[in-house]
């Protein structure tokens, strides 16, 4: 059977181009469908967007050949402090703070905005002989034929390829008409986000407030700029993001404490409602799934768009590996490996997560007397701390090589 090309990723997001790019380094030749058109997926300026990658992750980006123009446009994220406590009132004296001196990789991550970040990837990838994109085009159908996999698109248009890859979000489309069914939940949580000017410099400082509500995070941008994730109670969030500026500034005040002196908003405000979303298989006949559409966890970690480019460089790797070999890339054995590396650690991700959030987003006395003293245990145990700090640079686990900085 000819195939239109050897593998067709859905999603045009950050996922899908990433993984394109680091595919078509392998050789294979790739077809990445987005459903916006190209003039809705070019950056204009700040609005506010930014992603916490770990270094490991910016390794990854250095392999497929974008860290170059990024790394001077990013923010090091070089020290974690975790507190726990109620708006209004300070953190509690029990906290935990992670400095990325004590090991000896370098920064935990960096900040990089969306604005910088999605042009360059637009960029690369048309610049790779061996992508098309076809944009403004959505799946219909999905189905397996003769060896390979065939894609119908809204347009009337079909399209094949050996193997399938959903990139496609939450609700991805992809794993659903694969027959993959979802296991998760609603937090009742809104994260309310958005970007700060502040007086005072963050020193590359990123802290993680807990409150009863949901956690607060502040994470440095370049120059006196910080990034808010900041989540409340569903209904409460919806009041607050319909506030005016001076007003929703005037909520967050308490929160954000005087620190960083006086603060104004920077570009624009979101919200996004927080669930866990997992997939009970990460494969199917011919298909795979990638990021979100494998796995939607509470940002309470910073880890979305890390664990997505975890499995982003395990399937690149498997299907690299496999393609030299002579294997059909869609196969049933190439895929089960990539199912087997990612799924423990993605389910693993999940539940910490999950326990994190339930643990930390209540108000119980005898929960709060024991999140104290598990802080305070830690900042004591330096062999703890510094097992937390490889954790948040992404440096534990079985990595792949694009992110131990090795090549593809």
């Amino acid at each position: 059977m000819q195939f239109d090309c050897d593998i067709i990723i859905v999603g045009g997001g950050l996922n899908g181009p990433v993984l394109a790019l680091a595919l078509a380094q392998a050789g294979q030749r790739v077809t990445l469908i987005d459903a916006l058109p190209t003039a809705k997926r070019k950056g204009s300026g700040f609005d506010g967007r930014s992603y916490a990658m770990a270094l490991t992750s910016t390794r990854l980006m250095e392999g497929i050949g974008l860290w170059h123009d990024l790394a001077s446009l990013a923010q090091p994220i070089l020290d974690i402090k975790v507190t726990d406590g109620r708006a209004g009132e300070g953190p509690s004296p029990f906290f935990m703070h992670f400095d990325h001196a004590e090991i000896e990789e370098g920064p935990m991550g960096y900040m990089v905005e969306d604005r910088h970040l999605r042009p360059a990837l637009l960029s690369a990838v048309k610049a790779q002989e061996l992508i098309q994109t076809l944009d403004g085009e959505t799946v219909v159908a999905q189905q397996v034929d003769g060896g390979g996999v065939r894609v119908s698109l809204a347009s009337g248009k079909t399209l094949s390829g050996r193997l399938l890859v959903g990139c496609d979000g939450r609700g991805s489309g992809t794993a659903e008409r694969a027959g993959i069914r979802r296991t998760g939940w609603s937090y009742d949580q809104t994260a309310l986000v958005c970007a700060l000017d502040h007086q005072h410099p963050h020193n590359g400082v990123a802290h993680q407030f807990f409150m009863p509500a949901g956690p607060l995070a502040i994470l440095p941008l370049s120059g006196n700029r910080s990034s808010i994730v900041w989540s409340e109670k569903t209904d409460i969030a919806n009041e607050i993001n319909a506030l005016p500026d001076a007003d929703y500034l005037a909520v967050l005040e308490p929160r954000f404490g005087d620190f960083l002196g006086s603060i104004t908003l920077a570009g624009a405000r979101y919200t996004y409602p927080l669930s866990l979303s997992l997939a009970n298989e990460l494969v199917a006949d011919r298909v795979a799934l990638v990021g979100d559409a494998a796995h939607g966890i509470h940002p309470i970690a910073g880890q979305g768009l890390n664990a997505g480019l975890r499995d982003i460089a395990a399937l690149a790797e498997v299907i690299a590996d496999a393609s030299r070999r002579g294997e059909d890339v869609g196969g049933v054995a190439v895929l089960d490996r990539y199912q087997t590396w990612r799924r423990f650690d993605n389910t693993t991700l999940a539940l910490a997560t999950d326990t994190f959030n339930r643990l930390f987003s209540n108000d119980n006395p005898l929960l709060r007397a024991a999140r104290d003293i598990g802080m305070g245990v830690v900042a004591r145990a330096p062999g703890l701390r510094r097992s937390f700090i490889r954790e948040a640079a992404g440096l534990t686990g079985d990595l792949p090589r694009l992110l131990q900085g090795k090549p593809l």
